[in-house]
């Protein structure tokens, strides 16, 4: 059983993976998104490139849950270029959405998860531990989801479980638009968000006391993991 469960970025792509895969759990999801999720999940818009107002909606949608078991911060975005090609306003986007959004929801959510004893997922990349050209936003905050979360387990162990997950490449809206240069090509192997939604349910799932501390989930064939 995995209680009430916040999701960022929960009207898509592993987002909304996640949500099915709580409801199906027997759990009540919760999202903060741009977009309205699928019918019936309770849900506040909000941009989370704006931290304070992600840590606003944080604690209303806390107040209407009465708490959160879990929150799973899988939000994220890339505008993929040459660090001189990628407008400033752009590229600080990417690392406000990916890395500060995490913090921020993580921060406003805490007072319930520690009463709780709830579990966090934080949702880095296989580029949050391989660096590549022509993404230096993105990886700058996946690398630091990697640090942020190895960071906040240290500082939360014996109250709330902290998991890091590493996902691969997924089947999902993430590369739609892209310049065909920085989309996978029709022969990519991708991994299917469900099947990575379910590893997150298991990490939310530990008993009080016990944490998956990091899990790498992807394809067997992933070409940016090891």
């Amino acid at each position: 059983m995995t209680g009430t469960v916040l999701v960022t970025g929960g009207s898509s792509g592993l987002g909304a993976a996640v949500v099915t895969a709580v409801a199906k759990a027997g759990g009540q999801p919760y999202v903060l998104d741009l977009a309205p999720p699928a019918d019936g999940v309770p849900h506040l818009r909000c941009d989370l490139a704006d931290t304070r107002a992600a840590e606003e909606a944080t604690r209303r949608l806390a107040e209407q849950a009465g708490g959160f078991d879990g929150v799973v911060t899988a939000a994220g975005m890339d505008i993929p270029g040459r660090l001189a090609d990628v407008p400033g306003a752009d590229w600080e986007r990417v690392v406000a959405v990916d890395l500060l959004a995490t913090a921020a929801v993580i921060r406003a959510a805490l007072p319930w998860l520690e009463r709780r004893r709830g579990h966090v997922v934080t949702v880095a990349s296989t580029l949050g531990v391989k660096a590549v050209s022509d993404a230096t936003a993105y990886c700058a905050a996946k690398f630091g989801v990697v640090g942020f979360t190895r960071a906040l387990a240290a500082e939360l162990a014996g109250t709330v479980g902290v998991t890091l997950l590493v996902p691969g490449g997924m089947r999902t809206r993430f590369f739609d638009g892209r310049d065909p240069q920085y989309a996978p090509g029709p022969d990519a192997i991708l991994n299917d968000p469900a099947h990575v939604a379910e590893a997150v349910l298991f990490a939310l799932s530990q008993p009080p006391g016990c944490a998956v501390r990091e899990m790498v989930v992807c394809a067997d064939q992933e070409s940016s993991y090891p």
